[in-house]
Order: structure tokens, then sequence, then C-alpha cells
């Protein structure tokens, strides 16, 4: 399987990684804010557990120290933490990197990282964290994958089931999804939907 698969959905909670495993959703991203070094150890041990003897590839948020020590082979680092990660650990580590971006500095700092891929947003407009950038659009996707290459990109930010064959279209390899699915009526349904699509493609 490819990664990040091209449905990847970002949750915030054990039970969302529980949820999505068992629907087999292949990437999740955990990304819980604010916890000390012992709550996030917990936190990705606990959800390693959840996804050891599955399909899924557990992808951990910021807490690079506890992906090393709890034995996580995925991580994403938003421009603050990357500045603040030691990355001779991460990669002595083993661990596949993804970075996020919204401008040209922030690709130019993530391409010296040498990541797995890298992440593009917000894409649309989006409620869920108060963003310094402006919705990029989807022209830009066309553009930051002519500038990467062969890196996996993955778009985020606002995206809904009913774009994602436009995004895909425009160079997208990935879509990284939050609240089409974590603030759907029917959060298992959206998921298969997803899913279907990316069998589609496969």
């Amino acid at each position: 399987m490819p990664y990040p698969d091209r449905f990847y959905p970002i949750v915030d909670s054990l039970a969302w990684v529980e949820r999505l495993t068992r629907l087999g959703v292949g990437t999740i991203q955990l990304r819980a804010k604010d916890l000390d070094d012992s709550q996030s150890l917990q936190m990705v041990t606990d959800a390693l557990a959840i996804t050891a003897d599955t399909q899924a590839k557990l992808v951990v948020n910021d807490y690079w120290r506890a992906a090393i020590v709890a034995g996580a082979k995925y991580l994403h680092l938003g421009q603050e933490d990357l500045a603040d990660a030691d990355l001779a650990a991460i990669r002595e580590a083993g661990l596949s990197l993804g970075v996020s971006t919204h401008d040209e500095g922030e690709l130019d700092t993530a391409l010296a990282a040498e990541p797995d891929y890298v992440a593009l947003g917000p894409i649309f407009f989006t409620t869920l964290k108060s963003m310094r950038f402006e919705p990029q659009g989807i022209p830009k996707i066309t553009e930051w994958k002519k500038r990467i290459g062969n890196i996996p990109l993955v778009a985020i930010g606002g995206i809904k089931f009913e774009h994602a064959a436009e995004i895909f279209a425009a160079g997208a390899d990935s879509i990284a999804v939050v609240s089409d699915v974590t603030q759907n009526a029917d959060p298992d349904a959206r998921v298969r939907q997803w899913l279907g699509l990316s069998a589609e493609a496969a």
C-alpha cells in the first residue's frame, strides 16, 4: 500500500483511532494537543496497541519524542515543531516524516528536511483551527506538485468527499480529512465512501 493512503483521516482520540481501524482505514493521524511528555507517551503507546496487527498505519502528530520511545513508524510535524525537532534522532529511529506547508518559505523548509510527504493547506476555509493563512485553492495543488515531484502531496483543510475527484485530478496523492468524518452525521458511512473511492483508484 502507498503511504500515506489516498484517504487520510486526522483524529484527536483513541476512540476515533479504534473506530477507524475497525473500518479498515489504512493511514490514521493522531493529533491531540497540549499533552505533557508522560501523557503523550501513554497516548501514542495505546494508539499503537490499537493498530498493532491491523492494516492501519498510525501517524503521530508533533510528539516526536513519544513516537521514538513508543516505537512508532510514522510522524507528522508542523513548521513550529519541525524547527524544534531533532531530525537526526527522528531519522535514526526510522520514522517516516510528513511536514505541513502553507507558503513558499515553508515548502523550502520542509524540503530541506527530506520529508516522506508534504502537506499543503488549507485548501478551503476551515473552522477547525484558526489559520493565519488564506485558503490555498485547488490550483495551488498543481503548482506544489510540480515543485515537489515524486514526493507524495497531501491536501488538507476544509475538504469534503464531494471535492475529492477534483483535488486528486489537480495532483494531490492523498487527502487529509478531519471534520468531514468527525463531524459527519454518519461517520462510518462517510468513511466507507472515502475507502470506496480509494479502492477504485487502486
